[in-house]
């Protein structure tokens, strides 16, 4: 009873969620032989009997009998004297079995005993943790926010882990009070100090490509492909789709009647404006879909450096480059080409990258972070816009158009 009592005082490990029961007995018995190891020397000559649903053990030593004073090794060997203290019948070259009682490992050891167990046992539920959300990365998981902090909020979930989702990875509009449930995808899991680090995402293209796959039958049952998917999170997504069956309309299966399908995926992702567009193998025409909704008159691509030549005419240059860029950059992400926009039908333009020697070239990289790549692209635009899209200041731009009218002028 003396090793039941003690054993009962290692509650943490009898309900475990994560331990079953023959994991639990490889985990007590590796615990118990670094004790026996530390006390004795060695721990082969024990036999460890480990019954976990009692929450009991029995721990027996083995040792030869040895005539009196010959005794070498007293872990593994005992004199005759002593041996006939046990069994009054024991003869010389018998094996003996003796109990040892956890008591006479000593209070410290008891003590470090413990702890290490505890500490196993945390190591494995970690590991089972790491190698459960591991497998589900990638994938759409619930949590509830349990703390909300200046960089991230943590979630608990139905089983109780911790799963963080930082700042950066929460669209812009999302807001969230303390018990809200939350959507979301498993991005990374990392162990870190034996503890799992768990980071969801809503800001992910897998988040949106998974929401496809929830809301949309066809995409679940795979008979429309999500060939590839990308977004400014809060803002705009394209998405191109395919379908093997030309008896489907892939756009028109994930918009659905009115946007009727896409309108829950909308709504998750903070009134995100989506594109769907049927995916293509020709470049040509994948880069004219991509540009939607602006109507495209030629497209020249150059394949060595992966830019492609966009001509519209003048009214369809703002919708192809889109508020704040947004469409021509998500254009270009999900083409993999930069998408340079030419004006049809106006014969006389200029490349910003001409004026070098009288614009900074910081300055000229932000223009064309907005889709403005010649200077009558630049000068079409209203300067309070520009002030808005851009991080340029009123005066910086006024330059830049003065000396662009200049040019003109000239």
């Amino acid at each position: 009873m003396e090793n039941l009592a003690l054993i009962e005082s290692f509650s943490e490990f009898k309900d475990d969620k994560f331990i079953d029961r023959v994991t639990l007995m490889a985990i007590l018995e590796e615990v118990f032989r670094a004790a026996l190891k530390r006390k004795f020397g060695s721990d082969d000559n024990f036999d460890i009997i480990i019954n976990p649903d009692k929450g009991d053990l029995e721990i027996w030593r083995n040792r030869v009998v040895v005539p009196d004073g010959e005794v070498e090794e007293p872990n593994e060997e005992i004199s005759l004297s002593e041996a006939r203290k046990i069994e009054p019948d024991f003869e010389v070259g018998e094996d003996v079995s003796e109990e040892v009682k956890l008591i006479d490992l000593g209070r410290r050891s008891i003590l470090a005993l413990r702890q290490n167990l505890i500490a196993k046992i945390h190591e494995h539920d970690n590991t089972t943790i790491y190698k459960q959300f591991k497998d589900l990365e990638g994938e759409i998981y619930t949590a509830e926010v349990h703390h909300i902090r200046h960089k991230a909020i943590i979630l608990l979930d139905d089983e109780g882990n911790e799963l963080i989702m930082p700042k950066e990875k929460q669209i812009p509009s999302d807001f969230f009070r303390k018990g809200d449930n939350v959507r979301g995808i498993i991005e990374s899991v990392e162990l870190k100090g034996n503890k799992p680090l768990i980071i969801m995402s809503r800001t992910s293209p897998k988040f949106l490509e998974q929401l496809f796959h929830q809301e949309i039958p066809e995409v679940f049952d795979g008979l429309i492909t999500i060939k590839k998917a990308v977004r400014i999170p809060g803002e705009k997504a394209k998405v191109a789709v395919d379908s093997y069956d030309d008896r489907i309309d892939p756009v028109g299966a994930c918009v659905g009647m009115k946007g009727s399908r896409i309108h829950g995926i909308v709504r998750e992702l903070g009134n995100e404006n989506i594109d769907v567009i049927n995916w293509t193998n020709n470049p040509q025409l994948m880069v004219t879909r991509s540009l939607s909704p602006a109507r495209v008159t030629q497209v020249k691509l150059n394949d060595e450096n992966m830019t492609a030549q966009v001509y519209l005419k003048p009214e369809e240059v703002s919708k192809a480059i889109g508020r704040g860029g947004h469409n021509i950059r998500l254009a270009g992400q999900l083409t993999g080409y930069e998408i340079d926009v030419y004006r049809e039908g106006v014969e006389e333009d200029v490349e910003l990258t001409e004026f070098r020697d009288e614009i900074e070239e910081w300055i000229i990289m932000e223009l064309r972070k907005i889709g403005l790549d010649t200077a009558r692209a630049v000068l079409e635009q209203d300067v309070e816009d520009l002030v808005k899209r851009t991080d340029l200041e009123e005066e910086t731009i006024l330059d830049v158009i003065r000396i662009l009218k200049e040019e003109f002028e000239d």
